[in-house]
């Protein structure tokens, strides 16, 4: 037996606009029907001009009372009471029609659905967060306290409330479908976080978005050590689990306390001073390519901490003076606003 798929609130929504602008066509198309069948009767049976069958057409549907520009004939007559009552039948049609949408708010929510989508449709290099709970919240807000630019994807109509209340960009939808990722723009997408309680539909999230996008980068949550090596084994760049993290840090917190305080507070927080940060190193438009540490002088320049280099997965901790860049590294620093934006100017100069 198939299985029925859920109705979201926006699907609701979506419909109910659609089954208002529906009605509101068909009500406008059945209006220019009875005017262009009584202007055609004025000027072909009646014989007037085409300006004065217009204009008798419009008098008589509107039912202003004028009188009538010409002389009717009694057939003329009949079929005037006929178009008057056909007139007002459609015109309470669409009366009726608009006024429930107005009401009920079925074309307000419609318009701001489309706006929305249209909004998803526009962005770029954006970040993704499949999940609004516990965890996908937590991930929201450090990423609006880094003014990243992220949508979010659930389909529990409290997640999409919260999500709204917090003012955060939401697509109301199953993240497993291929169709929900491609609205909220999974091809244009930098990073796909996958938040889900369920490690199965956070599997399945990653195989999808690695197939719509190969370029994406996956983080996901597990939540058994052999849940994390199915996500890694499915395409995952990153596995979290939040209970094997939150013991580690916790023994971190009881061996060595402040080592900790001071990673959380150059890591996470919206009031921090100190940031830590990394850099791609373009060979197009990067001038250090090539150099040692000490011909680039990016500290001495910026100010900034140059902390470590990834190059081809390994990493290079405290690098020294003698140390080349080469394309494609990955420059950690650690600064203060001030030195890393002067760090990013050095690294990649924008072009006058």
């Amino acid at each position: 037996m198939r299985q029925k798929r859920p109705r979201y609130g926006e699907t609701i929504v979506e419909e109910n606009y659609r089954h208002t602008r529906r009605h509101l066509i068909r009500g406008a198309i059945a209006l220019g029907f009875v005017v262009f069948s009584g202007i055609l009767w004025y000027r072909f049976v009646e014989g007037w001009s085409w300006l004065d069958a217009t204009y008798m057409a419009v008098i008589t549907l509107s039912t202003v009372g004028f009188g009538e520009t010409n002389p009717l004939s009694p057939r003329g007559r009949l079929f005037t009471i006929v178009l008057i009552m056909m007139g007002v039948g459609v015109l309470a049609y669409i009366l009726n029609n608009m006024t429930e949408a107005v009401v009920q708010g079925h074309f307000q929510a419609g318009l701001r659905l489309l706006k929305k989508r249209r909004f998803m449709e526009s962005l770029q290099g954006h970040y993704i967060i499949c999940g609004f709970g516990r965890t996908g919240q937590q991930v929201a807000t450090e990423f609006a306290a880094e003014n990243i630019s992220f949508a979010v994807v659930d389909s529990a109509d409290s997640a999409v409330h919260a999500a709204q209340q917090l003012g955060y960009t939401i697509l109301q939808g199953d993240a497993t479908q291929d169709q929900v990722l491609m609205q909220v723009g999974v091809q244009r997408a930098r990073c796909l976080v996958a938040a889900l309680p369920s490690d199965a539909e956070n599997l399945y999230i990653v195989l999808s978005a690695k197939t719509l996008s190969s370029e994406i980068r996956t983080i996901a949550r597990a939540s058994t050590e052999e849940a994390i090596l199915k996500l890694q084994r499915g395409g995952a760049d990153v596995v979290v689990s939040p209970y094997i993290t939150g013991g580690k840090r916790m023994a971190a917190a009881a061996v060595r306390p402040q080592v900790v305080d001071f990673l959380d507070g150059i890591l996470t927080g919206a009031e921090r001073t100190v940031y830590v940060e990394e850099f791609l190193l373009l060979p197009d438009s990067c001038p250090i390519v090539g150099k040692t540490l000490a011909e680039a002088q990016l500290g001495r320049q910026s100010g900034a901490l140059i902390l470590a280099i990834r190059r081809d997965g390994a990493l290079i901790f405290g690098p020294t003076a003698d140390t080349r860049l080469y394309p494609g590294d990955v420059v950690i620093t650690m600064g203060n606003t001030d030195q890393l934006r002067l760090l990013s100017q050095i690294i990649s100069p924008i072009e006058p």
